[in-house]
């Protein structure tokens, strides 16, 4: 799969938050830096501070904020310029010969970046990236959707990516131009989408649209009541998540050619907004703030192995295979992050950084992924091979 980078992301709007030029502010009986300047968001004018570094010889810092290029930005378009550009881990710098200090290198990329309105370009002290890893790059956003991603697909043997929004959509992307192939009004928000085999599930109010990207079948499942929160196939079924409290499951049938009712799981309160089948059971969450385990068999066990825990909640989790082929958890959280994580041993792997929270995650073929947050944008990433993983 071969998705072609658009390069918008350089075209941001420029906004004048810089206060006065160097000399008038240096004319200032201060002499002390403006610590809005250092942050990226003094709007004083004329501003009775210094909007420049005090001398070398005076702060005792190496100067690696400005002059130069932009030391956080890879020039390749990678993740966040961790190990390029002869700095080291996070873009430090190596400290002054005489001793001095380091500057403290910040833990997350400028807001006013990822907002699309910063001002100081390659002069900004933070990082103009949407992640912090040596392990992934970006390679293009996908941009179509006005409202929250809820759901990504990239069912097997077609050669389109799909991807549902709460704006009522369906789009159709190409994987060798990513451009907008085809979009599908369904006239209602979508709550969740996944693929399996050939097949594309649509979660909407009242019901589950299905299709085969094959034989162009299409189904219409009726059952459910209010929003289908989630989507899961196990066993042979699919089940669904209502808003009512049920889970609801089908199975397909050869004889028939469709998707005939099995059962209706009843026992939470309110919403179900998650679902995951594995080792032989059924996992529910719900908004009654219950996790419910539903046995498909009479056969297995269970046991908790390792908890870790977030200081923020779990949107959506996903797990991929890396570059190298080890198993990675992607964790999306409420701070608007993805979290990655090595397995099992939860080592972090770097960040992924968004405007708004990110719903959807969907692993890809050749070390690709993809992810869809509340702006309705989707981002391409690849997995890369990560120098220090190799040791």
């Amino acid at each position: 799969m071969d998705i072609e980078t658009d390069g918008r992301f350089g075209n941001k709007r420029v906004h004048n938050r810089l206060g006065p030029a160097n000399g008038a502010a240096s004319s200032s009986t201060s002499g002390k830096v403006c610590i809005h300047w250092r942050a990226g968001r003094c709007n004083r004018f004329p501003c009775p501070y210094l909007h420049s570094e005090l001398p070398e010889a005076t702060t005792k810092r190496s100067n690696h904020g400005g002059g130069g290029g932009n030391v956080w930005r890879n020039p390749n378009g990678g993740g966040g310029g961790r190990g390029s550009g002869g700095f080291n881990k996070w873009g430090r710098g190596p400290g002054g010969a005489d001793g001095g200090p380091r500057h403290k290198a910040p833990d997350r990329p400028c807001r006013f970046f990822l907002a699309g309105d910063c001002s100081y370009g390659e002069k900004c002290r933070y990082p103009h990236s949407y992640c912090m890893s040596d392990s992934i790059t970006l390679l293009t956003p996908l941009q179509g959707h006005e409202k929250v991603v809820t759901g990504i697909a990239l069912p097997a043997g077609s050669d389109k990516l799909y991807s549902g929004s709460k704006d009522g959509t369906v789009r159709m992307w190409d994987c060798q131009t990513g451009q907008c192939a085809g979009v599908i009004t369904m006239g209602r928000e979508i709550g969740c989408m996944i693929s399996e085999g050939p097949w594309l599930f649509v979660g909407i109010p009242d019901a589950v649209k299905v299709w085969n990207m094959q034989t162009q079948a299409e189904m219409n499942l009726t059952g459910p009541t209010g929003q289908v929160y989630a989507l899961a196939v196990g066993n042979e079924l699919l089940f669904a998540a209502t808003q009512d409290g049920r889970i609801l499951a089908w199975r397909f049938s050869a004889s028939t050619n469709a998707f005939e009712p099995a059962a209706s799981l009843v026992g939470h309160q309110l919403a179900v907004v998650s679902l995951v089948v594995g080792a032989m059971r059924l996992y529910s969450g719900s908004m009654d703030k219950t996790i419910r385990v539903w046995a498909a068999t009479e056969s297995g066990s269970l046991e908790v192995t390792y908890t870790h825990k977030e200081e923020h909640g779990a949107l959506a989790l996903s797990g991929m295979p890396d570059a190298q082929s080890k198993p990675v958890l992607l964790c999306s959280l409420n701070d608007n992050t993805v979290r990655l994580y090595d397995l099992p041993s939860f080592s972090d792997r770097g960040r992924i950084f968004s405007k708004q929270e990110i719903r959807a995650i969907q692993a890809g073929p050749g070390g690709l992924f993809f992810t869809g947050d509340g702006t309705g944008e989707l981002k391409v990433w690849q997995w890369v091979i990560d120098g220090s993983q190799t040791k």
